[in-house]
């Protein structure tokens, strides 16, 4: 038997532990270890409980499916627990938006003034009734419109002004409210992602014209699909509910009779889908307080994290946990020689090798075909019909703040948000504080 000498051991040991401890901060891209243990277990929001179950099979085992008692008793309780006096459930957000401009009694050529930066539906809301968005950018800090760009962009034929309250996080509404009081302009709140979003201590929602929420899988009241046209205007209830089935705003049981001048698109909800988002919005306070919990351990676990730009929140502006937002600080990439968005795509690769999965947040909305072009119906629609006053431009340069967010905007909601727990959300943070701590390792494409 080969005796080995005692220091050879210890030098053995010695070097076993130094290549470990070289593994685990050598990026998992670069052949490293994960910081994401296999077992960590990443689980999809939202977390479907027996009162989801029992809900829904009520909605079932009743003979109402169009328009039943849930979609009633889903219409009263988000109303209460919003603070808005009229709640309209819909098919989906972006009817519900379609809602919002119609009900503000914006039409064919009326521009309406909104963000550059958001979902898609934020601008075709306002081309679904034949009217112009007119794009404006945002601030870097909070990514949110600038209520000083929506001022400096109102003309004669500006009706409104479209907010989105953007991952989670409530807009200035008292400088975008004085704005719109000064010029007369209705207001607009996307609220899609936002439930229970506050601006001083008042919920979103409360504060326009008119609003809309989303109840799509990945918002923070899941109805799998859905959505909510809300207002404390009765005239502006009564507009938008024009649209929401056949432009027929007889009850029923009168019959059909069409004297409504306008059309219907059929944004109602089912009683089924709505039997699902009751029973989530009756445990809305606590899946907030959840996903607010995680998102602040996770805030903290970050703080001086290098060349990482802090996710949004305030006390006149919390956030409401939808989504914790990864950005890098664009002087890096300067410093670097890379282009933005190429250092984001290769930072998404390597969070994604450590073990976590997150996505571009990429929705430069001037930037779609359907604007460049200026052509929504066909033969140039809206814009070419006549209404509209003026040569709307939409070149993207006009937005560098917005351009520098999409070109280094990552997210997820699946990582943070319950049924996610303390180990999920400190997974999270080792995989981003590995990835920035050596980003200098990162490998860029710079084509």
């Amino acid at each position: 038997m080969q005796i080995v000498p005692r220091s050879l051991i210890h030098h053995s040991i010695t070097l076993s532990l130094h290549h470990s401890i070289l593994t685990m901060s050598k990026l998992a891209i670069n052949g490293g270890q994960k910081a994401v243990p296999d077992d960590i277990g990443f689980r999809t929001w939202p977390e479907i409980t027996k009162e989801d179950e029992e809900l829904v099979l009520a909605s079932l085992r009743q003979n109402q499916h169009a328009s039943g008692p849930h979609v009633q008793m889903l219409q009263s309780e988000f109303a209460a627990w919003n603070g808005t006096k009229h709640c309209m459930a819909t098919n989906g957000g972006t009817g519900a938006l379609h809602m919002c401009v119609a009900g503000c009694g914006v039409g064919p050529g009326d521009e309406v003034i909104t963000t550059a930066l958001s979902w898609t539906s934020s601008a075709t809301a306002i081309i679904h009734h034949n009217a112009i968005p007119v794009f404006v950018d945002v601030d870097w800090e909070t990514m949110l419109i600038d209520p000083a760009c929506v001022e400096a962009a109102i003309t004669p034929s500006t009706k409104a002004i479209l907010v989105v309250h953007y991952f989670g996080i409530a807009c200035d509404m008292e400088a975008i409210r004085d704005v719109a009081d000064r010029h007369n302009l209705k207001v607009i709140e996307d609220a899609c992602q936002a439930h229970g979003s506050t601006w001083k201590g008042t919920k979103v929602g409360n504060f326009g014209d008119a609003g809309a929420f989303s109840l799509n899988q990945n918002k923070n009241l899941c109805g799998g699909e859905g959505g909510f046209f809300v207002t404390n205007n009765d005239e502006v209830l009564q507009r938008g509910k024009a649209v929401t089935s056949f432009s027929d705003m007889r009850p029923p049981e009168a019959g059909r009779d069409f004297h409504d001048y306008g059309l219907g698109w059929m944004y109602r909800t089912s009683d089924l889908a709505a039997s699902f988002a009751l029973s989530q919005l009756r445990k809305l306070d606590k899946t907030n307080g959840q996903a607010r919990a995680n998102w602040y351990r996770l805030s903290e676990a970050l703080k001086g994290t290098p060349h990482l730009v802090p996710s949004f929140s305030s006390d006149d502006q919390p956030t409401n946990g939808y989504s914790y937002v990864v950005r890098t600080d664009p002087g890096y990439a300067k410093e670097r020689g890379v282009k933005l968005s190429n250092l984001t795509n290769a930072v998404s690769k390597a969070l994604g090798a450590e073990g976590l999965p997150t996505s571009r947040a990429n929705w430069m909305l001037p930037a779609h075909t359907v604007f460049q072009a200026k052509n929504a119906y066909g033969k140039g629609s809206p814009w070419s019909d006549g209404h509209c006053q003026r040569e709307v431009n939409y070149d993207v340069a006009q937005f560098p703040v917005a351009q520098d967010c999409v070109d280094t905007c990552l997210w997820n909601v699946n990582t943070h948000r319950p049924p996610n727990g303390d180990r999920q959300v400190d997974a999270f943070a080792a995989a981003v504080r590995k990835v920035y701590e050596n980003l200098d390792e990162v490998p860029v494409e710079n084509g």
